[in-house]
């Protein structure tokens, strides 16, 4: 966030794809909640899936790369109680960052058209962010605030009130969540830059990284882009396999093996295993063979 240029982000929902993410150079993973429900659970993302299963994906995406991983990590998955102790665990899983939204618990996913939707009071969200501040032991933690108020309608001063009032209880960074980009150029000409601000443009995809920088946002994030793209390359090779009944007609759709390989890093098994295992003996095989023509056969 203190780079030369706008710090991008994209969404990762397991292992897999946060390799891909970090090898398509991004300068981060982002651990969507949206992915990881569908791909985890396939249920809605409305907290269904609990925080012991969203660490136990995160920490496989943190082993699986170099970048830095920043969770989504809903309204906190409860109180402040329940933020300290998130804070605590995922920091040991080795995030870089989380966020916290001000949704009230369980959070409704701001991608949903639903006249319901209910938000923690700003006094409540405020003392989220001051436990999380107080929870964590490394100070390099950046702790995300989102904020939904254009996402329930409730306006730019709104929106406003609520980033000043996270950012003052120590917030590192604010996302101000929208379906628009209109009220953000609004809330944008009001807000005194008291710290950095993060966009997600998924609702507002036509804005570049180069006008969101001129903006001023420091980072963005592409959340649920992959996610999405891997749905419909799926239900394409599926329905292609089950109309031909002929593997190589999905040849052109899917990766050769050479590629997956390459990608879980198999040549450095491989490796290790010429260095430390011992080496298969001369006539082995053939001797279990024969050991194995002796056995008797049965029905």
């Amino acid at each position: 966030m203190t780079g030369g240029g706008i710090c991008v982000l994209a969404g990762a929902h397991d292992a897999l794809s946060a390799r891909l993410v970090e090898e398509s150079g991004f300068d981060g993973v982002w651990a969507s909640s949206f992915g990881i429900s569908l791909t985890s659970r396939c249920v809605p993302d409305v907290d269904l899936v609990t925080m012991t299963e969203t660490l136990d994906v995160v920490r496989a995406m943190v082993a699986a790369v170099q970048v830095p991983v920043v969770a989504d990590c809903n309204a906190g998955f409860g109180n402040a109680i329940n933020v300290m102790h998130m804070i605590r665990d995922f920091e040991r899983a080795g995030v870089a960052g989380v966020c916290i939204e001000d949704n009230a618990y369980p959070k409704c996913c701001s991608l949903y058209d639903r006249d319901r939707r209910e938000l923690a009071s700003r006094e409540e969200m405020a003392g989220k962010i001051r436990a999380a501040v107080s929870a964590r032991v490394d100070p390099e933690l950046v702790i995300i605030a989102r904020v939904e108020s254009l996402i329930a309608g409730r306006g730019v001063a709104s929106a406003l009130r609520r980033a000043g009032a996270y950012a003052d209880a120590g917030a590192d960074a604010v996302v101000v969540h929208a379906k628009s980009f209109e009220p953000l150029e609004q809330f944008l000409a009001a807000w005194d830059g008291r710290c950095p601000l993060v966009a997600i443009p998924t609702l507002y995809n036509h804005v570049s990284l180069a006008d969101l920088e001129r903006h001023g946002y420091r980072v963005a994030i592409f959340p649920n882009q992959a996610v999405r793209a891997a749905v419909k390359a799926m239900r394409l090779t599926l329905k292609t396999l089950r109309e031909t009944g002929v593997g190589r007609s999905v040849d052109h759709l899917t990766a050769p093996l050479s590629e997956i390989n390459e990608l879980v890093g198999l040549s450095g098994v491989e490796a290790a295993e010429a260095a430390f295992l011992p080496p298969v003996e001369p006539g082995t095989l053939e001797e279990e063979k024969a050991r194995e023509d002796l056995c008797p056969t049965y029905p």
